[in-house]
């Protein structure tokens, strides 16, 4: 089953993102080195680097149930961050969040990803899991919130590419069984 392209909450809007969302997205977040020190894709350089992302997100939302998805507040529509789901196969998605530093510490990515919860259940996903710097103390509790536990065994290996790029380091794999996954998208 196809996502909904738009979710509210109770404090968010979640949204697939469009190209003109790249200056946006580009200032708000992707281009912020302390924004995306732990995540697994290179801090934007460019305007043209957050534009190649929208047109990846086009291409999984044409390929999948679901893709990349904004996060605005809810209201007055100022753009938070984003989350996603990044289908792996028919049964198995990772999931992820990245909030501007001025979303830190309020609940946004609790919210969200208690959004992609709902929607990896309602595209009939089994298995949801997430990727973590063992270091990013604050995104570990987020999953633990929401019901994620680490896997067997619990270290994959990734790059983090805005801490050493080219190198593969030891990452904390969380997963969740879908069907017994807390949270709701309202």
């Amino acid at each position: 089953m196809k996502a909904p392209g738009r979710i509210d909450t109770a404090r968010l809007t979640l949204r697939q993102p469009e190209m003109g969302d790249a200056l946006s997205m580009f200032e708000r977040y992707a281009s912020d080195p302390d924004v995306t020190r732990f995540l697994g894709w290179p801090r934007h350089r460019t305007v043209e680097d957050t534009e190649a992302f929208l047109r990846f997100s086009t291409d999984e939302w044409e390929r999948w149930p679901a893709g990349p998805y904004l996060i605005e507040l809810r209201g007055d529509g100022r753009l938070l961050g984003s989350t996603g789901l990044g289908f792996q196969t028919p049964d198995q998605a990772v999931t992820g969040y990245v909030l501007a530093r001025d979303a830190w510490g309020k609940g946004y990515a609790t919210e969200a990803l208690a959004a992609m919860i709902a929607v990896a259940r309602l595209t009939g996903l089994a298995q949801l899991y997430a990727l973590c710097h063992p270091e990013h103390a604050r995104s570990r509790r987020v999953l633990e919130k929401c019901g994620f536990v680490r896997d067997d065994p619990p270290t994959r290996r990734t790059e983090f590419p805005n801490l050493a790029p080219g190198v593969q380091q030891d990452a904390l794999c969380y997963v969740l069984g879908v069907e017994g996954a807390r949270g709701d998208a309202a």
